[in-house]
């Protein structure tokens, strides 16, 4: 099965670690990063989609960061 997370994070370095987190994990780039203008708290927020084969079955209780 294949396993799809969207990473979100305020434009920091934050954001970046999170990313190299995943990869480090085994999950892939899958497309590419946004960036979006959150007007409500005035700064950019970033999204990554990843994704990572796995053997696992779907569950809505399935974590992700466990995969």
């Amino acid at each position: 099965m294949k396993a799809y997370r969207l990473i979100t994070e305020e434009d920091t370095s934050a954001f970046c670690l999170k990313v190299t987190k995943a990869l480090c994990e085994g999950w892939e780039l899958y497309g590419s990063p946004s960036y979006a203008y959150d007007s409500e708290n005035k700064i950019m927020r970033c999204a990554q989609a990843v994704v990572k084969e796995g053997e696992f079955e779907y569950s809505p209780e399935l974590k992700l960061s466990e995969i």
